[in-house]
């Protein structure tokens, strides 16, 4: 039988990506949260998972691999976490190293443009906060113009240069739907919509994404995470029953001095949803 977990966060990440721990200290503060079961879910990237499991089995807590993929869907950037899937599949691997190809150009141009815009040095000056080079992003160079006293805080930097309409904003093509989900499912893993509210699709759209994404093999969605309102819980719990998909759970932690929402302090997933990791009981790698 699946084991209950009254405590599973399966949104994170560390300084593989954007985050600012390491995977041990992330593993350590989850555990400290009362965190049962964990997943570290890095962009486009799956560098960290050996490590990750490998903390989360010392600190006493059950582990899920994860990944969040970066996708364009309907001329916006959507993402895809992808979790218990093998973190060695030569296919997943090749298709987040093609994912994450197309980063520096892009932070290239952002840096451009923020010169135009008087703020100078700023690739360089992002390149210092990323732990991994291939996967630079608005995050850190959000990072660098606090660090320079540009602005006060990382939600200052993206409201006043990396969104539209902003000196800073460079659009970028990101995976296709389906074939993100492929590199998941043809892993093993089960491939979970992230935070959809985020993403301010028209009722059309937001329809279509979730067709698209059963289509193609996508069973899971995000129902409670650090970025939803509690009314949007009920939102998408009832969305998750529309389209027969399993209910995930995850703080999207990056950073203490950034996430609204630490690890392991969500609200319980709504009742009467079947919860993501009763479909992965069998890739769940156990603390002992």
């Amino acid at each position: 039988m699946p084991k209950t977990y009254l405590n599973a966060d399966l949104h994170s990440h560390s300084v593989v990506s954007d985050g600012t721990l390491t995977p041990e200290q992330l593993a350590q503060r989850a555990a400290s949260k009362g965190v049962e079961l964990w997943a570290l879910t890095d962009h486009d990237e799956v560098g960290g998972q050996h490590r990750a499991a490998a903390a989360a089995h010392a600190c006493g807590m059950d582990y899920l691999t994860g990944v969040e993929i970066s996708v364009t869907f309907a001329g916006a950037t959507v993402h895809i976490v992808g979790l218990g899937f093998d973190a060695d599949d030569a296919q997943l691997s090749q298709g987040l190293y093609d994912t994450r190809n197309g980063r520096e150009p892009r932070a290239r141009e952002m840096a451009q443009q923020l010169e135009a815009a008087g703020i100078p040095g700023s690739f360089e000056g992002a390149l210092r906060f990323a732990g991994n080079p291939e996967l630079i992003s608005r995050t850190h160079f959000a990072r660098f113009l606090v660090e320079t006293g540009v602005c006060s805080d990382t939600y200052e930097v993206f409201r006043k240069y990396l969104t539209e309409g902003r000196p800073g904003y460079v659009p970028h093509t990101w995976s296709r739907l389906r074939d993100a989900v492929r590199w998941i499912v043809d892993a093993g893993g089960v491939a979970v919509i992230a935070h959809p509210a985020r993403y301010n699709f028209t009722a059309n759209e937001e329809y279509a994404l979730f067709t698209e994404f059963k289509h193609h093999g996508g069973t899971g969605v995000e129902v409670v995470t650090g970025s939803h309102r509690p009314h949007e819980y009920a939102i998408y719990a009832d969305m998750a029953k529309e389209f027969g998909l399993a209910a995930s759970r995850g703080s999207d932690f990056h950073s203490p001095e950034e996430s609204h929402t630490d690890l392991g302090d969500l609200p319980p997933l709504p009742s009467q949803l079947t919860p993501v990791w009763e479909l992965l009981h069998e890739r769940i790698q156990r603390a002992q």
